[in-house]
């Protein structure tokens, strides 16, 4: 089952027409291309499939905070700060089609984007993000070796609050649609072994700025691993990274040469409260980065119930 959406924003729509004062000319260009984060994020375990007829209700809660600010691998000499605080519902249906489980599923985020120090004439935006439907389908689904694999395809809608007047945004404005493939297998009796990749593809946003300028993105893709050691039935430890790269941007046509090439690092664990309740908790930080804003600390929660 894939995870959410990553909806702790890097790169974030910024429009010429706030909070750029502060910001030195070299990166106003960077800042106004920079798009929301570009991958679809995995927690491990994700695509474990369920029997046919499982549903599950989740929810989770996502704080980021970003310190600095990168063009080209160079940071911006300024005190650059960004926060986020996000939210996200997600329900998820496990069924079976022509022998396959398929899982048909939402993601709607809502939550709270923030400027903070020299960056704060960014001002900061709340409300509803992009809704998200997906449903992956299971080619190889073995749980006696603990063996899955399933492709995955998204599809963003452009339903989130959006204002082109404003610096930050929830929501895009355009549509996106992402595949992926996700894999598990047990390396030992204690020792499990995640694996995802995925492509992202960007739709127009005819309404970029306050000069409704078109913005146009390349596809990005990610690759992401994860360690799981069990300690039990119920508990596990988990650490995983990820890097993402592509995405270049253009605005009216002119190419920003923005591409993204960044690496993160999680660390967490899952817990099994009861046989039909989870609970999750996530730690990551952004190991490198060439272009936007680097996040120093994000928490992730999760709550998972199955009935």
């Amino acid at each position: 089952m894939p995870s959410i959406l990553d909806y702790q924003k890097r790169n974030l729509p910024l429009s010429r027409q706030r909070g750029l004062s502060t910001v030195p000319a070299v990166f106003a260009t960077l800042l106004l291309a920079s798009g929301p984060t570009m991958a679809v994020d995995v927690d491990a375990g994700d695509y474990t499939a369920l029997p046919a007829g499982t549903n599950l209700a989740m929810g989770y809660y996502q704080f980021a905070t970003r310190d600095a600010l990168y063009s080209d691998g160079n940071k911006a000499p300024i005190n650059a700060g960004l926060d986020s605080h996000i939210g996200i519902l997600r329900g998820v249906h496990f069924t079976e089609i022509a022998g396959y489980i398929v899982d048909p599923q939402f993601l709607l985020p809502v939550g709270k984007l923030e400027g903070k120090d020299d960056t704060s004439g960014l001002g900061d935006a709340s409300g509803i993000g992009d809704l998200t439907l997906a449903a992956t389908v299971w080619l190889v689904n073995e749980p006696e070796s603990n063996t899955y694999f399933g492709i995955t395809p998204f599809v963003f809608a452009p339903t989130g609050s959006y204002d082109k007047k404003d610096a930050l945004n929830l929501g895009e404005n355009r549509w996106k649609y992402a595949l992926q493939a996700g894999f598990i297998t047990g390396l030992t009796p204690n020792i499990s072994l995640d694996l995802a990749g995925d492509v992202t593809f960007y739709g127009e946003n005819d309404e970029f700025g306050a000069s409704n300028a078109t913005l146009k993105q390349d596809p990005s893709y990610q690759l992401q691993g994860y360690l799981r050691y069990h300690m039990s039935s119920q508990w596990d430890l988990r650490a995983g990274v990820s890097h993402t790269l592509g995405g270049e941007t253009k605005v009216n046509g002119i190419d920003q040469d923005n591409r993204m090439s960044y690496t993160k690092m999680t660390l967490g664990t899952a817990w099994f409260a009861t046989p039909s309740l989870q609970l999750l908790a996530n730690y990551g930080t952004d190991l490198s980065i060439r272009n936007g804003f680097k996040e120093q600390h994000r928490i992730n929660l999760r709550i998972l119930k199955a009935f």
